[in-house]
């Protein structure tokens, strides 16, 4: 049955704007983004089978184009829907924090790192510079590696790089 038949309280589209994104699960929000289903399934129908496939919705987005472009319902176009939607929520993140809100607590400093370090492939030594009221003044990268343990052969040096700290 098409999602249209539904009655329109039970609706995902409807029932965002009416009850707002916390009242969805994480298949309808999903088949928000989707916007449609596939031959026999309606889109909640397919959200729950790729959450279901993927085993939750953090794996889903966190998936490699390959996998998934390789499930039932999706491909390249939507994976870099995906992809903006993730770099969207990303630099959202981050703008609030430049915009002077301050890590004022751990969670919020745990927030703004998994922000940044979430889809990365590899471990990442970074520095996070603050300002003595704890605004963030700059996320600096400073190298990765497969793992923290196999950088030792690297330059763990962190003497200046001209990246940092310049003035704006």
């Amino acid at each position: 049955m098409s999602i249209k038949e539904w009655p329109e309280d039970e609706r995902p589209r409807e029932k965002l704007l009416r009850q707002g994104p916390m009242a969805l699960s994480d298949a309808e929000l999903l088949a928000i983004f989707l916007r449609t289903g596939v031959n026999g399934l309606s889109a909640v129908d397919l959200s729950r089978n790729l959450l279901n496939q993927f085993g939750s919705l953090r794996s889903l987005l966190g998936a490699d184009q390959r996998a998934f472009c390789e499930a039932h319902g999706l491909g390249p176009a939507k994976y870099a829907q995906l992809q903006a939607v993730l770099e969207m929520a990303r630099r959202y993140l981050a703008e609030q924090l430049q915009r002077g809100d301050a890590l004022t607590s751990p969670q919020l400093t745990r927030d703004y790192l998994q922000a940044q370090l979430r889809d990365r492939p590899r471990e990442v030594f970074a520095l996070l510079l603050l300002d003595n009221q704890h605004r963030v003044i700059q996320f600096v990268e400073l190298f990765s590696a497969p793992s923290i343990r196999q950088a030792s052969g690297q330059e763990k040096s962190c003497r200046s790089r001209s990246n940092i700290m310049q003035p704006r």
